[in-house]
C-alpha cells in the first residue's frame, strides 16, 4: 500500500464559542451583585465605558393574565423539630427551649459616652461624621474571648494554644476541630491542649468552647452547681430527651417523673448557643430582580428592578477624539478592541434584561394560580415547559433562573422555587405540585386535635381521597424535610409527657 500526501477540502459544521458569546452567557447567570462587580471591573479596564448618570428610564412592563388582587401571604414555615440527636450534637439546635435566647449584649463593658456636648465643643473641619465613626458595633465572640486571654494568667505557650483554639470556635460558640490535629500542628502534646481547653471553657460566656451540645449544657449546669449524677446521666441520652421519653429517662437517671420534669425545666433555662449573643457576619439581604404587582385592571404587571441594573454608555466622542490622535497601529487596534468590547457589553446587558423579563413573564403566566390563591395552587413546572413556550433552550432558562429573585404580593421567591416536581393524580387527573402536597401535609398535621394524631399511613389515605397518588415513603420524606416529628413523637408532645 503506497503512502503519500495530498490536499483535501472538507465542509462541515461546528459550534464555536467566541469570547463575546462566552461573555453573554456568563452575564446571563450572574446575580445582581455579581453583575455590578463585573461591570465595575470593566469600567476600570475599558476607557470608553462610562456610567449613565441620568435618571433611569421607566422599565418596560408586560401584562400577563387578567386576575383579581392577591390575598395575604401564607403562614410562615413550621417550627423545627429535633427528632435526631445527631442534629442536636452537630448544630446545637435549641428548639427544645421555649424561652427566647438572651438579647445580644455589648462585649466591651465600656459605658457609652454622651457625645451631645463633646461634639459641639471639639469639632474640627471634616469631623461631621465623628459620631458615626465613634460608635462601635456589637463586639464579636472572637474579640470577646481574646480580651479574656489578655488578662488570663497563661504561659506564652499556653496562650498560643488558646488563640489557636479560639480560631476554631464557630459563631455559636462551639469548638469545631480535632484536638489531636491541633496538637500536631502546634507541635505540642494533646494533654497540654486539653488543659488549655479547660481554661478556655471557663471564659465568658458560660458554655463556650464546648465540643457538642451535651458538653455545652454540662458547662452551664456546672457553673450553676446543678450538675449532679442524675443530671449528668440525663445529658448522656439527649435523644431520649428529644423524644420526650420520660419513662426511659426515669429508668436511666434513677429518679421519679417529677424530678425528671424539674431537670427538663432546668435544661430549658440554659442557652444552647452561647456565642450567638455576640455579633456575627451580616448576611446580605435578597434583592429581587423582578417585581410582580397587580395592575389597576387586575392584571399582573411584571417589571425589572431598574435600581439593580447597571447602566453603561459607550463614549463614542472620546473614541473619535483619541483615535484621531493615535499614530501607531497598536494604539488603533487597542482602541478598536475597546470600542467593540464596550458595544458588546452594553448589548449583552440589554439582552440579559430582556431575557430575564421574558422568562419571568412566562413563569407568572404558568403560576397564576399560586399568585392568586396560594401555594396549594402551585402547578408542576419544569424548564422544558418554559423553554418551549418562549422558544429558548433549556440551558438558557436554567441560567436565567439561577440566583435570580422575584418579588410578588406573596413574598420574595427564587425563580427556581416555581419549578417543582409533579405527583400523579388519581384516575388520570391533572398532576399535583410537590410543594403543594407538602403544604397539605403540613396543614393536616397542624390541624390535629387532641390525641387524634395522624400517622403517615393515615395521611396517605387522606391525600388519596383528595386525588393525590402518593406513597407512604414520600410522605415520610416530605415530613422529615419540613422537620416535623413522627406521629409517636407528636403524640408525646401533645400529651405533655
Amino acid at each position: 500500500m503506497a503512502l503519500g500526501q495530498r490536499l483535501e477540502i472538507r465542509q462541515g459544521q461546528s459550534l464555536v464559542m467566541t469570547p463575546q458569546l462566552q461573555q453573554a452567557i456568563k452575564l446571563l447567570q450572574l446575580s445582581n451583585i455579581e453583575l455590578a462587580e463585573y461591570c465595575e471591573t470593566e469600567l476600570e479596564k475599558n476607557p470608553l465605558l462610562e456610567r449613565d448618570e441620568t435618571a433611569p428610564r421607566e422599565t418596560e412592563r408586560e401584562t400577563v393574565e387578567r386576575d383579581s388582587p392577591s390575598e395575604r401571604a401564607d403562614e410562615s414555615l413550621a417550627r423545627e423539630d429535633f427528632s435526631k440527636v445527631a442534629d442536636l450534637d452537630q448544630s446545637a439546635h435549641d428548639n427544645m427551649y421555649d424561652a427566647d435566647a438572651a438579647a445580644p449584649a455589648p462585649a466591651g463593658g465600656q459605658p457609652l459616652t454622651d457625645w451631645t456636648s463633646v461634639k459641639s465643643a471639639n469639632r474640627f473641619d471634616g469631623d461631621e461624621d465623628s459620631l458615626e465613626s465613634t460608635v462601635a458595633g456589637v463586639g464579636t465572640l472572637k474579640g470577646h474571648l481574646e480580651e479574656q486571654v489578655a488578662i488570663a494568667a497563661l504561659l506564652p505557650d499556653d496562650r498560643m494554644i488558646c488563640m489557636a483554639l479560639i480560631d476554631s470556635i464557630d459563631e455559636a460558640g462551639y469548638l469545631r476541630g480535632d484536638l489531636g490535629e491541633l496538637a500536631e500542628r502546634l507541635g505540642t502534646e494533646i494533654e497540654d491542649v486539653e488543659a488549655v481547653l479547660g481554661v478556655l471553657q471557663g471564659f465568658d460566656p458560660v458554655g463556650v468552647a464546648a465540643r457538642d451540645l451535651a458538653e455545652c449544657l454540662s458547662l452551664q449546669l456546672q457553673a450553676r452547681d446543678r450538675l449532679d449524677p442524675a443530671m449528668a446521666m440525663l445529658l448522656t441520652r439527649l435523644d431520649l430527651l428529644a423524644r420526650r421519653d420520660v419513662a426511659g429517662l426515669t429508668a436511666l437517671c434513677g429518679v421519679d417523673a417529677e424530678d425528671i420534669a424539674d431537670m427538663i425545666a432546668e435544661i430549658r433555662d440554659l442557652n444552647p448557643k452561647p456565642g450567638l449573643a455576640f455579633g456575627s457576619e451580616q448576611v446580605a439581604p435578597v434583592v429581587p430582580d423582578v417585581f410582580v404587582r397587580v395592575g389597576p385592571d387586575g392584571a399582573w404587571l411584571i417589571e425589572l428592578n431598574s435600581d439593580t441594573l447597571p447602566r453603561l454608555l459607550v463614549n463614542s466622542r472620546y473614541f473619535a477624539k483619541v483615535n484621531k490622535s493615535a499614530r501607531d497601529k497598536e494604539s488603533k487596534t487597542y482602541l478598536t478592541d475597546c470600542l467593540n468590547n464596550a458595544n458588546w457589553l452594553v448589548k449583552s446587558l440589554d439582552q440579559r434584561a430582556r431575557t430575564i423579563l421574558k422568562v419571568a413573564s412566562e413563569i407568572v403566566r404558568q403560576q397564576d394560580g399560586f399568585l392568586t390563591y396560594g401555594v396549594r395552587h402551585l402547578r408542576p413546572l419544569n424548564l422544558r415547559t418554559i423553554a418551549d413556550a418562549i422558544q429558548m433552550h433549556e440551558s438558557t432558562v436554567s441560567r436565567v433562573t439561577s440566583n435570580k429573585y422575584i418579588a410578588t404580593p406573596r413574598g420574595v421567591f427564587e425563580l427556581k422555587y416555581f419549578f417543582t416536581a409533579s405527583i400523579q393524580a388519581v384516575n388520570g387527573a391533572e398532576s399535583h405540585s410537590a410543594e403543594a402536597v407538602r403544604d397539605r401535609i403540613r396543614e393536616m398535621i397542624e390541624n390535629e386535635e387532641g390525641r387524634d394524631i395522624l400517622s403517615d399511613d393515615r395521611i396517605v389515605s387522606l391525600l388519596t381521597a383528595d386525588g393525590v397518588n402518593i406513597a407512604r415513603r414520600t410522605v415520610a420524606k416530605y415530613r422529615e424535610a419540613m422537620r416535623i416529628p413522627s406521629s409517636v413523637e407528636r403524640r408525646r408532645l401533645k400529651s405533655g409527657v
